[in-house]
């Protein structure tokens, strides 16, 4: 079919994939027509925005005559009509539609050429001052040289949505980086990947066996390691992925990785086994710093608990008045004795009734008690659990931008007890960074079930310290107790975790809907979240129920879960105002999660798993706010919303430190290969309340047997071994 060129204005999106950058969109051709359909390479455009699309006609079975885009720019809209809906679609900052309207009554087709030539003229403009005259000519400033970056970023394959990213980081450098060092792009810009990098390297010019692609894709291999969890990677190992990513001779890898390991871009450390392990720098400090402040505060003759160190054990627990089972009693005494101490066990076996006991027995001789978890809702269910105040670690140690903390070694928490739940959930530099900031003398006490995922960041702390060797005492809880085993969530938590199959009849608080293909799951896990679990239950079906997948892709993923979710709880409602970033449609209400750390965001940075809701989104001022779920209102502009997705329903390694009233888990035979029992045992105990499985008994059995993936590529149990 002849190539054409269709110039129109961009009326709305119907439908657009954020993988792919596949998109469906209504145009208007200012031809008196209908709106004409147009498919394909779109994604970036926004509504409002006129432009110019190379491709071909097409006619659709179903949809009839369609135009098929390969490629668009963007350009300035030159009727009455187009201006006004172009400046009035929340594009420019500091416009909406009504002062569009004003503007282009008193300019007509002459507006644009006012705003950018003479924006001084726009105070001629009623009810428009100076100021807001600056703020708009500084804004359609900054949009033309996005655009300028987008055009060349098209001309090299990129996908516009990051142009707004690289823009900001590099300002009037940005085209002059993209074309000469590339490969920055993946370790300054977030959202771009080495990938994505090497897409531009070659569209630039850069040789495919350069050295500069080489050591970035070495460093991408390890990158991408520590994002699946691992510390570090075997020598032999990292050069084998590094090949295949590459697609180089081996001596060319070898050789780029004995210059980085020489200009210190990498760590390379013989382990015991006697492999050389290859480390990026901020993993390697992190984990041999952190092996020597846990032994640090283990061995430190200060002591900020003195009082415990007579004390008649038998009459401190009489005091209490609750009786406490002898493993509970033993935990106890540890936490208030000793320097460093770990408290594990699952669900309904009294973790929290013993820290409750710690804490007020500490109270109660005057110490001064610091509580901490990794997440929001983690740290409230500590306060509420405790009756004293508890924080995310984050808050705790008031991480600044750039991830340095307000606490440290030099500068230490005012604390003697030092308890911290969900330990499970911490990472390698996030516990490095706390533990630095414990005080000589104080006690550290870890809380945490070791039986679930591990951290979603690297390392795998909580089982390190429990490793056989580690110096670390600690105590496992194992009795269930009788008002527990009356709970079916707590039962068949258990016995996944023992490897049998869930009780899924006769429960009260344990069903199984079963649903074979992931189409239908999904269809079932919509109609159980939206009506049945409401109607059955009263539970509403934003604020207490949560859907847990166990991957991000597939038709019972949480990727799209989320797009029908949406639709059956937030639907779009005419005249309210949403935004579309990418695939995804922010609507008001809309239950979200951020999906990075920013340490810019908030009193002290919003973090990645952080969860919240719209509140509202302001099309003129081009920002979105979202509280979050420690009672925050976050602020965000619209360029971005790729910090953001929605939280209808999220992956399961993603609800780590989260509890909620209800869990609906879509399982099904799609997400074979991530089915393993420390996932669905991780799932079940989410729930407070209610869980709700939606899939396959074959998919459930597969999970209950299968043991794990193994261990991660970590050496903190051998550096706290070895002392």
């Amino acid at each position: 079919m002849a190539e054409a060129v269709l110039e129109a204005v961009l009326e709305r999106i119907t439908f657009a994939n954020e993988e792919t950058g596949y998109t469906v969109a209504r145009v208007d051709t200012g031809r008196g027509a209908d709106l004409v359909t147009v498919v394909g390479a779109l994604l970036g455009a926004q509504p409002g925005e006129s432009i110019r699309m190379r491709g071909r006609w097409g006619s659709h079975p179903q949809y009839g005559k369609q135009f098929h885009v390969d490629d668009y720019t963007t350009v300035l809209p030159a009727t009455i009509q187009g201006i006004r809906r172009y400046l009035g679609s929340g594009l420019i900052k500091g416009i909406g539609p009504v002062l569009a309207d004003r503007i282009v009554t008193h300019f007509g087709v002459d507006a644009l050429d006012v705003i950018e030539q003479t924006p001084q003229r726009l105070v001629e403009v009623p009810k428009l001052g100076p100021k807001r005259t600056k703020l708009i000519a500084a804004a359609w400033e900054e949009q033309k040289a996005i655009k300028e970056v987008m055009v060349f970023l098209q001309g090299v394959g990129v996908s516009t949505s990051l142009a707004v990213r690289i823009f900001k980081q590099y300002a009037d450098k940005s085209i002059d980086v993209v074309r000469t060092e590339p490969y920055r792009l993946a370790t300054d810009v977030w959202g771009i990947g080495f990938r994505t990098a090497d897409t531009i390297a070659k569209a630039v010019g850069i040789p495919h066996d350069s050295p500069q692609r080489i050591k970035a894709g070495l460093q991408f291999t390890l990158s991408e390691a520590t994002g699946g969890g691992d510390c570090f990677l075997p020598e032999n190992q990292l050069i084998g992925e590094a090949i295949k990513i590459l697609q180089v001779d081996a001596g060319l890898v070898i050789d780029c990785l004995a210059e980085l390991v020489a200009e210190e871009g990498v760590v390379r450390e013989v382990m015991p086994d006697g492999e050389p392990a290859v480390y990026l720098i901020p993993f390697h400090r992190a984990e041999i710093s952190l092996a020597g402040q846990l032994l640090r505060l283990l061995r430190t003759g200060e002591e900020r608990l003195p009082a415990f160190e007579g004390v008649d054990w038998d009459r401190a627990f009489g005091w209490l008045g609750a009786s406490l089972e002898d493993k509970q009693r033993d935990a106890v005494r540890l936490a208030l004795t000793r320097k460093v101490a770990v408290l594990t066990g699952g669900p309904g076996c009294g973790k929290s009734f013993t820290v409750r006991s710690i804490v007020k027995l500490a109270m109660a001789k005057r110490a001064k008690v610091v509580l901490a978890a990794p997440t929001g809702r983690a740290a409230k269910r500590l306060a509420e659990l405790t009756g004293h105040e508890a924080r995310t670690v984050h808050r705790l140690l008031e991480l600044r931008p750039g991830g340095d903390a307000a606490f440290d070694r030099d500068r230490p928490l005012d604390a003697d007890l030092v308890v911290v739940d969900e330990a499970s959930m911490l990472d390698l530099l996030l516990a490095n960074k706390l533990v630095k900031a414990v005080p000589p003398g104080a006690h550290l006490l870890l809380v945490g079930d070791v039986d679930q995922l591990p951290s979603v960041g690297a390392g795998e702390v909580l089982r390190d310290v429990l490793a056989a060797d580690s110096p670390v005492p600690n105590v496992r809880l194992t009795h269930i107790f009788r008002q527990a085993q009356q709970s079916g969530v707590v039962t068949n938590a258990h016995r996944i975790n023992s490897g049998d199959y869930p009780l899924v009849q006769g429960l009260a608080d344990f069903f199984l809907f079963p649903a074979e293909e992931a189409e239908d799951a999904a269809a079932l896990t919509v109609d159980v979240v939206a009506r049945r679990i409401p109607r059955k239950f009263g539970l509403d079906p934003r604020k207490d129920i949560q859907v847990l997948a166990p991957m991000h892709r597939g038709l019972a993923g949480a990727g799209a879960l989320n797009v029908v979710l949406q639709e059956a709880l937030t639907p779009a409602v005419k005249d309210l105002p949403e935004r579309r970033f990418g695939g995804r449609v922010f609507r008001v209400g809309d239950k979200v999660t951020q999906i990075r750390n920013n340490y810019d965001k908030g009193v002290n940075g919003v973090f990645n798993g952080t969860l919240g809701v719209v509140t509202s989104i302001d099309v003129v001022e081009q920002k979105l706010t979202v509280k979050t779920d420690e009672d925050e209102d976050v602020d965000y502009e619209f360029g971005e919303l790729d910090e953001l997705t929605h939280a209808y329903a999220m992956t399961i390694h993603r609800s780590q430190g989260s509890e909620y009233p209800c869990v609906v888990i879509p399982i099904t035979t799609s997400a074979w290969m991530m089915l393993q029992r420390n996932l669905l045992y991780t799932a079940v105990t989410r729930a407070k309340k209610l869980v709700v499985l939606v899939g396959s008994r074959k998919a459930i059995g597969q999970a209950v047997r299968t043991v794990g993936a193994g261990r991660r590529h970590t050496a903190l149990d051998y550096r706290l071994s070895q002392g």
